[in-house]
C-alpha cells in the first residue's frame, strides 16, 4: 500500500503507550487508545496543553519511542512490517537543538543524508540551504551560529531525506519575529510542492492560521479533531462589541448567563452562548436598559478559546 492508494498520509490505530513505574514514579498512560488519521497534503495542526502526550505521540512516529499497543502507518507503511520505509517516510524537526558544535551546515547536512541512505548524486545540499537561508553560512562551524540559524539548521536536517511528511515540534518557541515569518514561508513553500506538514504549537494563532485542520490531545485522548473553521464555528461562545452613544451603566440587566466588560476604548464587549441566546435579545436588553448603540459588530471564538474551553472540560 502506497500513500496514492490512501487519502492519509499517516493512520493511527488504538495506540497506546504505557511507561513502567520506575523508582518513585507510578506506571503512567500516556497514549490512551489514539485514532487518529491525517490526510496526505494537509498542514495538520497537533495541540494539547503539556504532557498530554503529544511528545510521545510525535516520538512513535519518528521511531524514537517503543508503542505498547495499536498500528501505525506512515505513507501507506506499517511501522512494525516495513519500519525503515516508514521512517523515512518523515523527517522530525525536534524543539530541542541536537546540532554538533564542531560540524559546519554544509557538513551536518552530509551526514545527516548519509545516515538515512541518500546517494550523493541524489542529495540537494545546496538547495536545502538555500531554503533556509545558511547558503552564506555553510561552512561556518555550527557553534558559531546564532540561535535562530541553528533552528534553520535543525528543519534543514529533517528535510535531508526528502521526507513526504514534515513534523514540526514547537518550530518558532523562542524565535523573532522574522525567523518566524520565513519559516512559516518555507512551510508553505513545501506544503504547496505537496509535502504533509504536522505542527505542534503552543502559539494558538499560528495553528489557527496556517492549519487546515486540527487535532486536540488531552490526557493522552483525543478531544476534539475537525477541520480548523468547523472546530471554531462549533464553540457556542460569541462576543457582541457595542459601541455606545452614551455612558455605560455600572449595572445592565442581560440575560442570564451573559456577561460584558467595558474596554480600553470605550466599547461593550457582552459575551453570550449562541446556543442559549440571539443577538437580538441581547441588544433588546441593552436598549431596555438605556444604552444606545453608535455601532455594532460580532467577534467569533479564537481558537485559543476553544482549547481552553476543551482542555479545561468545559463543554462547547
Amino acid at each position: 500500500m502506497t500513500s496514492e492508494q490512501s487519502p492519509n498520509a499517516i493512520e493511527i490505530k488504538a495506540l497506546r503507550k504505557t511507561y513502567a513505574a520506575s523508582g518513585r514514579e507510578p506506571e503512567k498512560q500516556a497514549l490512551r487508545g489514539i485514532d487518529l488519521d491525517i490526510p496526505a497534503g494537509s498542514i495538520f495542526g497537533l495541540l494539547g496543553p503539556n504532557g498530554a502526550g503529544k511528545s510521545t505521540l510525535i516520538n512513535i512516529l519518528a521511531g524514537l519511542v517503543t508503542k505498547t499497543a495499536g498500528s501505525v502507518r506512515i505513507w501507506g507503511f506499517d511501522q512494525d512490517v516495513n519500519p525503515r520505509q516508514s521512517r523515512a517516510a518523515i523527517g522530525v524537526m525536534p524543539q530541542e537543538p541536537n546540532i554538533d558544535p564542531f560540524f559546519t551546515p554544509r557538513a551536518l547536512l552530509e551526514v545527516q543524508a548519509g545516515l538515512y541512505g541518500v546517494p550523493r548524486r541524489q542529495r540537494q545540499t545546496d538547495e536545502i540551504l538555500r531554503l533556509i537561508g545558511l547558503t552564506d553560512k555553510a561552512n561556518a562551524y555550527a557553534r558559531n551560529l546564532s540561535g535562530g540559524m541553528r533552528r534553520r539548521l535543525l528543519l534543514g536536517k529533517a528535510l535531508v531525506h526528502h521526507p513526504h511528511i514534515l513534523v514540526l515540534d514547537e518550530p518558532t518557541a523562542g524565535v523573532d519575529i522574522e525567523l518566524r515569518q520565513m519559516l512559516w514561508a518555507n512551510v508553505r513553500q513545501l506544503n504547496r510542492d505537496g509535502m504533509t506538514i504536522i505542527l505542534t504549537t503552543h502559539y494558538l494563532e499560528e495553528a489557527e492560521e496556517m492549519c487546515d485542520e486540527i487535532a486536540i490531545i488531552n490526557h493522552g485522548a483525543v478531544v476534539a479533531r475537525d477541520r480548523t473553521s468547523v472546530l471554531m464555528s462549533s464553540f457556542e461562545s460569541k462576543t457582541l462589541v457595542v459601541q455606545p452613544d452614551c455612558a455605560i451603566p455600572a449595572s445592565i440587566p442581560l440575560p442570564e448567563g451573559v456577561t460584558f466588560q467595558t474596554r480600553a476604548d470605550g466599547s461593550l464587549a457582552v459575551a453570550y452562548s449562541r446556543k442559549r441566546h440571539t443577538a437580538g435579545a441581547i441588544l433588546s436588553a441593552l436598549a431596555s436598559a438605556g444604552v444606545g448603540i453608535n455601532d455594532i459588530a460580532t467577534e467569533e471564538p479564537h481558537l485559543e478559546d476553544v482549547f481552553l474551553a476543551i482542555t479545561s472540560g468545559v463543554g462547547r
